[in-house]
């Protein structure tokens, strides 16, 4: 079970941090994911990260998002800086769990199970 929360309204330029409170993955093995989608647009990947602390990022956020973990909370964080009005989406934390420690997180939208509802994000310009 994923619960997304901390979406707003900002400013370009502006920071805003979401959080994903996570249930059902503590001691396990798994991939949590950021994904996006603008109005008309398919959904997208922000960024990934495993149970490992193994992380990956979209080539349109590197630099300015930086996704993260806190275990003992069950938490999941995207911090997300020098916002854009292209940033704009709504936003989701989706997970799934992998086979083994060595299985590789993959972006396929599909091969995650576990979604949040999505909280807003709007940059103006």
């Amino acid at each position: 079970h994923l619960v997304e929360s901390g979406g707003d309204s900002v400013q370009a330029g502006g920071s805003l941090r979401l959080s994903c409170a996570t249930s059902g993955y503590t001691g396990k093995t798994y991939c949590m994911g950021w994904f996006r989608q603008a109005p008309g647009k398919e959904r997208e990947l922000v960024g990934i990260i495993s149970s490992s602390e193994s992380i990956g990022y979209a080539d349109g956020v590197k630099g300015r998002f930086t996704i993260s973990q806190d275990t003992a909370k069950n938490t999941l964080y995207l911090q997300m800086n020098s916002l854009k009005p292209e940033d704009t989406a709504m936003y989701y934390c989706a997970a799934y769990l992998r086979p083994n420690i060595w299985a590789t997180c993959v972006p396929q939208i599909n091969r995650y199970y576990d979604w949040g509802q999505g909280t807003q994000v709007t940059v103006s310009s």
